[in-house]
């Protein structure tokens, strides 16, 4: 008997042995190709001896300390590279866990900051529907997750208040080159409907994860987005907890759109899995302000800062800048979904490739010129992942990006180091994957017309 609380109470979990590069191997010896880097998170895959090495050393040197009487070489020299690598003014790191932490983290900030400039008011948060930004009661309240939402409404915020910007499924029922940025002016309508004056910041994922299948926005949207903030006194939170660290082709995923956020969140890629740590990193502005007022962030955790987790972080962020990861995975990444859009072309239940970098999602619907979704009791998105474990690939569930959790989607997200042997290996169990549970979907919807 196993007293180990898992995901599916009755599901039954392979043991994992051991992993390498970018499989995964069971107790048994079955071999798993990981195509979602675990929970995109695992960016440089498995068993990196340049980032094993210093984690050795580290914990022959210390492995804790409490950041309020001690620091680190490794959190000091983090901090530092991520100032260096990230946009313009994103210079000031506070660590974390996770990051539901770190976006907790961030609205804290983000309200104190507004205090020290005299602003008491500021305390309200603008998100978007179709958007997960972490599970601890401040992140679900900005998240427009139905699925993981609706047990606990009672006892959260209203935060979300506008239209994810999701082109395929136009929440205005535009065309999307001719919209005219009408997710960013809804934004804007928000504002004006709840007043400038008590909202203290706008929190989205630049590119959206789990809630929508890597819903990626226009052109133009973030830069409107960028310039409302501003108008209004409002600060623009980017949660990169997914699609930062280079996992799109840039070092952060805001950067496609030529914007740079107040405060940048960062998790999972940032150490690769190889120790739990987030970030949010605030402009010089915060900081400042921050530093002329009270002169303490009122945030902290336990094991903020831990100087293992801190080397890993460090020893990952080494390893992408050393190795061009963003680079790499923006050539991947385009080729992949090239290869995808191909299998859509091919299959009649893919209505939508979208993403960037290696952060892509796949959308299914029953009829692709509707784009009407599977019934929610054929499981279709389960079905697909479970058919690609059985033959050994790995991919990630996701939600459709509908309103009310209706639809299918997956997302595949292989490490930023994937071979191009592997990447092959990736294209061809996940179409035949496909192809098959798409004959299981056509005699299911032949027998529920027959029995209608």
């Amino acid at each position: 008997m196993s007293f180990l609380i898992k995901p599916d109470l009755h599901g039954r979990y392979p043991v994992v042995h051991h992993a390498k590069g970018s499989c995964i191997f069971d107790q048994s010896g079955k071999r798993y190709l990981d195509g979602c880097s675990g929970a995109v998170t695992c960016n440089l895959g498995h068993g990196v001896p340049e980032v094993i090495a210093p984690l050795k050393e580290q914990l022959d040197a210390v492995s804790f300390v409490y950041r309020s009487q001690f620091t680190s070489e490794p959190a000091e020299q983090l901090a530092e590279l991520l100032a260096d690598v990230l946009p313009q003014e994103l210079n000031w790191s506070f660590f974390v866990n996770s990051g539901s932490e770190a976006v907790e983290t961030a609205m804290k900030i983000a309200v104190q900051y507004w205090q020290e400039k005299g602003q008491q008011a500021k305390t309200i948060f603008l998100s978007r529907w179709n958007s997960y930004h972490g599970i601890t009661n401040g992140a679900l309240s900005l998240s427009g997750f139905y699925e993981r939402r609706y047990r606990f409404t009672h006892l959260l915020h209203k935060y979300p208040a506008a239209s994810a910007p999701n082109c395929y499924r136009c929440p205005f029922e535009l065309d999307p080159f001719a919209c005219k940025e009408a997710c960013a002016n809804e934004v804007e309508l928000a504002i004006k409907r709840i007043g400038k004056q008590f909202i203290a910041g706008f929190v989205a994922e630049p590119v959206i994860g789990a809630a929508g299948a890597a819903i990626t926005a226009p052109d133009h949207y973030y830069k409107k987005i960028k310039e409302v903030c501003e108008a209004n006194d409002i600060l623009f939170i980017a949660d990169e907890v997914m699609s930062g660290m280079g996992r799109t082709g840039k070092m952060l995923a805001i950067e496609h759109w030529g914007v740079t956020p107040d405060i940048a969140v960062l998790g999972k890629g940032m150490s690769a899995g190889y120790s739990p740590i987030a970030a949010a990193v605030l402009s010089d502005d915060i900081m400042e302000t921050i530093k002329k007022g009270s002169g303490v962030i009122m945030s902290g955790h336990t094991y903020s800062a831990n100087p293992f987790s801190a080397a890993a972080a460090l020893a990952v962020l080494r390893y992408i800048v050393k190795h061009d990861l963003p680079k790499k995975a923006a050539v991947k990444g385009e080729r992949l979904k090239k290869e995808l859009e191909g299998i859509m072309k091919q299959s009649k239940i893919i209505g939508d490739i979208r993403g960037k970098g290696l952060l892509l999602g796949v959308e299914f619907v029953s009829d692709k010129k509707s784009k009407t979704p599977f019934p929610a009791s054929m499981e279709l998105s389960a079905r697909i992942i479970s058919e690609a474990k059985r033959r050994g690939l790995l991919i990630y569930p996701a939600q459709a990006g509908i309103d009310g959790g209706e639809g299918d989607a997956v997302i595949i997200a292989p490490p930023l180091t994937v071979s191009e042997a592997e990447m092959k290996e990736l294209v061809q169990i996940f179409r035949d994957s496909v192809h098959m549970v798409e004959k299981q979907a056509e005699k299911v919807m032949r027998a529920d017309d027959a029995f209608e």
